[in-house]
């Protein structure tokens, strides 16, 4: 999905507010929620009264799972370490390609929450509500084709 500028600069603005938060609170979930997560109005209202009783209750590293599958399903969680006092989140779109070949979106921070949702707001730029496709789209060459396999 290609944004338009405005709604990327939106979500730049909301990675440099994950960036500067120190825990994540209530009021900074609410945000994310309306800045980047235009699918969680269209889900049932069973799947965002999750959302919210888990943010109510303070499980906020939930919270951002939950969101992640409602609004990203194509992007699953690859990756989550705690190193060196940091935590470190990685979300793949292809889980079975070698981590070297695979384009991911990652999100570091201090607290796991908004490591989760740093990691969230990179795939939402990275394009995250695009279709996969089943079948590749190619352009036609000019020229032959030619067969160069031996049948003999």
């Amino acid at each position: 999905m290609s944004f338009d500028l405005n709604h990327e600069e939106d979500l730049r603005d909301l990675q440099e507010q994950i960036r500067r938060a120190c825990t994540i609170t209530a009021a900074l979930m609410a945000d994310v929620i309306g800045r980047a997560c235009p699918r969680l109005q269209a889900q049932p209202r069973t799947a965002e009264a999750t959302v919210i009783r888990l943010i109510e209750s303070n499980a906020f590293a939930e919270a951002m799972l939950a969101l992640l599958e409602l609004e990203l399903p194509q992007w699953k969680l690859r990756r989550l370490i705690h190193e060196d006092r940091e935590w470190h989140c990685s979300l793949s779109r292809h889980i079975a390609l070698p981590a070297e070949l695979d384009d991911m979106a990652e999100g570091h921070h201090e607290t796991l929450p908004l490591a989760i949702l740093s990691a969230f707001v990179e795939a939402r730029l990275a394009g995250g509500e695009g279709t996969p496709k089943s079948v590749p789209q190619v352009r036609p060459i000019r020229g032959y084709a030619i067969c160069c396999d031996n049948f003999a």
